[in-house]
């Protein structure tokens, strides 16, 4: 039976010991190409295996946020102080052996926020329940890493183990479409210039993953690693933000160190209330959300009361979230705001909303 694990490592060992060049770009590559097709190789045998532990957690309110890290780094003082969450704290490692959900109630909105058992090297192929866990941001909103402020060695490896199980944080899903046919080999265009890419390099990696015909365009200016998640089709492209915890801990020169190292989006102590109120901003800010408000023919809107909903939402979205039936009785809607272009405007469920929006729901 193929070692997968270790066939991986061999494979990531040459990667890391060849210099990224121009010469070198086709082989490098083709072995990421060939990792790709090894990792996708080995989850397929572990799903196979079935019978594990699984964690599950309905979603609820407006958005869902999972706390990564390794294990006894606060992650459960910290969703205790942001949410309504009474989590276990305790000073030993896997302190939380389940998926704990707490609620983030902030500006109107309502997130919950997960706290799940801590992570270590390896928790990609399964070590310590570590895909079932990755496997919980898969369906979350935004990931945020917790970084002990005395382990800063600790983020490199949550962001491997993150990629490795197909999350691609603070990324955008390339503009790269593949038609694959019968017959003719392959062919490439282009709309941008591929400085990280040639088209050699393309062809090979897509030959690695047995597509030998297909009509390709690339519109964005891709490098193999991208190229290699279109190809493969499962990626989830989520936001992220990197929190340092503990900062009480050390002295000003030591957290400028870990600083310069980890480069956090926000630093963090529950213990002397550092900036969680600034975190509690920092999360509804990266989940890009907005309101707008909803009213009744002839009544004023009641603009204490907005619907919250994610930046270039529809009219569409809006009646799925208010009522199941009104797409289906939807006959127009008139909007008010920055997205209309005259007060009351008649427009379909097509038309994207924009933040402070006032719109009036006609069903049929």
């Amino acid at each position: 039976m193929v070692d997968f694990a270790a066939k991986i490592k061999e494979f990531e060992d040459e990667l890391r010991n060849t210099a990224y060049n121009k010469r070198t770009q086709h082989s490098i590559g083709l072995l990421k190409a060939k990792i790709a097709r090894l990792r996708e190789k080995a989850v397929s045998r572990a799903s196979k295996g079935g019978g594990g532990y699984s964690y599950a957690v309905r979603k609820s309110g407006d958005a869902s946020v999972v706390l990564v890290g390794y294990p006894s780094v606060g992650k459960s003082t910290l969703l205790n102080a942001i949410t309504n969450a009474n989590s276990e704290i305790g000073s030993y490692a896997f302190t939380t052996l389940d998926v704990v959900p707490g609620l983030l109630e902030y500006k109107h909105t309502k997130i919950q926020v997960l706290d799940v058992p801590g992570i270590l090297q390896g928790a990609a192929i399964g070590k310590g329940r570590g895909r079932e866990v990755l496997s919980v941001v898969r369906n979350t909103n935004m990931v945020v890493f917790l970084i002990d402020v005395n382990h800063p060695e600790h983020y490199p490896v949550l962001q491997k183990e993150v990629y490795d199980t197909g999350q691609r944080v603070n990324q955008r899903n390339p503009d790269v479409k593949i038609v694959k046919k019968s017959r003719g080999g392959i062919n490439i265009g282009t709309t941008v210039k591929l400085t990280k890419l040639t088209k050699k390099t393309a062809e090979t990696i897509l030959r690695e993953f047995r597509i030998n015909n297909a009509d390709v365009v690339i519109r964005t200016n891709i490098d193999s690693d991208q190229l290699i998640d279109v190809i493969e089709g499962n990626k989830h492209y989520i936001p992220a933000i990197t929190v340092l915890s503990k900062i009480d801990m050390v002295s000003k020169e030591k957290l400028a160190e870990v600083k310069k190292i980890v480069k956090p989006d926000i630093m963090v102590s529950v213990k002397d209330e550092i900036n969680i109120e600034e975190l509690k901003e920092l999360i509804y800010k990266k989940l890009n959300f907005m309101s707008v408000y909803c009213k009744e023919a002839r009544k004023k809107a009641d603009l204490d009361v907005p619907l919250i909903l994610k930046k270039s939402s529809t009219v569409r979205d809006a009646c799925n979230k208010l009522h199941r039936d009104f797409v289906k009785n939807f006959k127009c809607v008139k909007v008010w705001g920055k997205s209309a272009k005259f007060p009351g405007q008649r427009l379909s469920l097509r038309h994207i909303l924009k933040d402070g929006d006032i719109f009036e729901i006609h069903l049929r």
